[in-house]
């Protein structure tokens, strides 16, 4: 990887493999993209999807090269992490999350932010709402209403068939089996309030939603609903772009890794490396 005229050393970055056990004793398994930084930025993927999927990979590598490191995982049931995949699983994956800081916080690291991707924007939400310890939170393409979106995978009748049989299978167009949903698990989905998570989110917590104004899996109406309910907003609308900023990497990853610059700039913990950082030579700091 070339350097960076602003950030020197940056061929001393490195990506590392990193397995954090959650609640439940279950593997999760990350990709860390090191740059040695005291500020570290979580990633995380969205339904069904891993931490290998765009633009999870693509955000991971825009914070390397400005010399913050970040972190991508695959939630439980997902990727490579331990679990089996569940439906819904909103506070489960909040909790996957939680697990997540927590260990960053013991390597002595500074949660820069928590990024999002789909329904990993609600996530993301949901972890602000019940914690206070991250300062800035990136909901990318999140969905508002969750309500909208079900009968696309599971049909129209699909309540009288969860009640009826217990489950809907859901498969692909070849008819070959995807994954199977629980009345457990769309209940999950059903109950989970995301207007009384974004309520609940502390003034002092910034919040970014970035929506494609092309997006046809999630609308755009919905990003508009996340600025009206959380305090401390700013809504980026991507002209053109689709669900998963498809031809429009390069714009997302300048719009998050500018926010969360700015969160970062003239803090005093930006002087102060971490104990385990100053044992680490070639120690790399963010210069904002």
């Amino acid at each position: 990887m070339a350097p960076s005229p602003s950030i020197p050393n940056l061929q001393e970055i490195r990506r590392k493999c990193v397995t954090v056990h959650n609640s439940h004793g279950e593997k999760l398994v990350g990709v860390l993209h090191e740059t040695n930084s005291l500020e570290l930025v979580i990633i995380c993927h969205g339904f069904k999807s891993s931490k290998d999927r765009i633009p999870m990979v693509n955000l991971a590598a825009a914070y390397e090269k400005e010399g913050i490191s970040a972190f991508r995982f695959d939630f439980a049931g997902n990727g490579e992490s331990e679990g089996s995949f569940q439906y819904g699983n909103y506070r489960r994956e909040a909790d996957d999350l939680r697990a997540i800081v927590e260990h960053f916080h013991k390597e002595e690291r500074f949660i820069a932010a928590i990024v999002g991707h789909s329904k990993g924007g609600n996530v993301v939400l949901l972890y602000a709402s019940n914690y206070k310890d991250v300062q800035t939170v990136i909901n990318i393409s999140g969905r508002f209403n969750l309500e909208r979106g079900i009968e696309h995978r599971l049909g129209r009748d699909f309540k009288e068939k969860i009640k009826h049989n217990g489950f809907i299978d859901v498969r692909n167009r070849k008819g070959r089996f995807k994954y199977r949903v629980t009345e457990e698990s769309l209940m999950d989905r059903l109950t989970t309030d995301t207007r009384g998570s974004c309520q609940s989110i502390t003034n002092n917590c910034r919040v970014l939603t970035v929506h494609g104004s092309m997006d046809e899996m999630v609308p755009v109406e919905d990003a508009m609903e996340f600025a009206k309910n959380v305090s401390n907003h700013k809504l980026q609308i991507i002209e053109g772009a689709d669900h998963e900023f498809t031809l429009h990497q390069d714009e997302l990853s300048s719009v998050v890794v500018a926010f969360v610059k700015a969160g970062l700039g003239g803090r005093n913990y930006m002087a102060m490396p971490s104990e385990s950082c100053k044992r680490t030579s070639g120690c790399i700091h963010s210069r904002f």
